[in-house]
């Protein structure tokens, strides 16, 4: 199991941070498990009214982050699947995806939650997605882990007290 090993993220005073989804269309229950698990963590956190976007593809993430980071945004969490076929395609928008997202993360500053699963199978997919009998919550992750950044960086860059 992949989630194998994560940390236990613990963030507080949060509820003032601005942050966007933004989700890919493709594989639908995938990404509604997604979708769901990355809105439950934000509800969680006290982010109650995130921006949520939708896009055609995972292709299509890294261009619309960028947008969201240049807005005032304090983090935007990528969500989106890629499932291996028979031709180099999954290769390379694995790829342009992943390096596209760090861009905009080193780039802006800001931090990029990345829910973009890429797997082997449908199957590795559902599992997970979040959904019942899903094994892991890449949604819910991808929220923690960006906000979690959030807050780390708005604490580094307010004067001590």
């Amino acid at each position: 199991m992949s989630g194998k090993g994560a940390p236990e993220l613990s963030v507080k005073n949060c509820g003032d941070l601005r942050v966007a989804v933004v989700a890919a269309q493709w594989h639908q229950q995938v990404m509604d498990g997604l979708v769901d698990g990355a809105l439950r963590a934000l509800h969680e956190l006290g982010i109650d009214e995130p921006t949520l976007l939708r896009v055609p593809g995972s292709f299509e993430l890294p261009v619309v982050a960028k947008v969201l980071a240049g807005r005032g945004y304090d983090a935007v969490v990528a969500l989106g699947v890629v499932i291996r076929g028979g031709t180099p395609h999954f290769d390379y928008v694995c790829q342009g995806v992943t390096v596209g997202l760090t861009q905009v993360s080193v780039e802006t500053g800001v931090p990029i939650g990345f829910g973009v699963l890429t797997c082997d199978t449908e199957a590795q997919a559902l599992d997970r997605a979040g959904l019942p009998g899903s094994t892991e919550d890449k949604g819910h992750e991808a929220v923690t882990a960006a906000v979690s950044t959030a807050a780390t960086l708005r604490s580094v860059s307010e004067p001590w007290r």
